[in-house]
């Protein structure tokens, strides 16, 4: 094992052993590394990278500093992307690109991973051929949807839901992308914290089984009514 080899450092220096996805680890597996660190803390040092710090035993977490990253911003992305583009001749429209970064939601590798299916697919990146690989929600058909709430108007709201519905999108992901173009939506401040918090509500239904048709045109329902005017008494 590499800890337990001896190794000649300057003074001050320590060996590394960097650990990634290591929330995948058995609790077993866990107490036993916990076990490791405290006999070589003096000559090894470890890193732990993980997606979901709960996962990781509260033993480990109270030896280790914590540093927790945020997704990576639109500009990050597209920089990369970019990068990529030019060095392997792939050809694209803008709206592929902004569909790339809109299904990445600031994760570096699920953008690359959405390119090069896109472009092994296709050979073309535009918003219609991303929008098929990843198989989510378009999110111009869900910002019609938001802007027929905002002017009230049910009918056609529902008739956008529904066709989201029979293409067999679950409702998972369908409020998922109602959330995220509601946050970047052209609306009164006060409306988008109404409309995110109806959705919030509908989210956490949906997450425990309540997850039918109905529910979600009873979001719409609540959503248009936010923006009704008042029925004179």
């Amino acid at each position: 094992m590499f800890a337990q080899q001896k190794v000649t450092l300057p003074k001050g220096r320590h060996k590394i052993i960097i650990l990634d996805e290591a929330d995948s680890m058995t609790d077993g597996a866990q107490q036993a590394l916990r076990r490791t660190m405290e006999i070589y803390s003096k000559t090894t040092r470890f890193a732990l990278a993980c997606n979901a710090s709960d996962k990781i035993i509260e033993p480990i977490q109270s030896r280790c500093a914590v540093l927790r990253y945020t997704k990576l911003t639109d500009a990050q992305i597209l920089a990369r992307l970019m990068n990529v583009i030019e060095k392997e001749r792939v050809p694209y429209t803008d709206d592929g690109l902004e569909a790339i970064i809109f299904t990445a939601q600031g994760d570096m590798r699920q953008a690359l991973n959405n390119l090069q299916s896109t472009f092994s697919g296709f050979g073309f990146i535009n918003s219609e051929n991303v929008f098929k690989v990843c198989d989510e929600p378009h999110p111009l058909l869900v910002k019609e949807m938001i802007q027929h709430c905002v002017n009230a108007n049910i009918d056609e709201a529902y008739k956008i839901l529904a066709h989201l519905w029979h293409l067999g999108y679950s409702p998972e992901d369908i409020i998922g992308n109602i959330f995220r173009v509601c946050k970047t939506f052209q609306m009164a401040e006060y409306l988008k914290l109404e409309f995110i918090k109806e959705i919030g509500y509908t989210h956490m239904k949906i997450a425990e089984g309540v997850n039918s048709l109905l529910q979600m045109a009873g979001l719409l329902a609540r959503l248009c009514q936010k923006t009704m005017a008042p029925v004179a008494s």
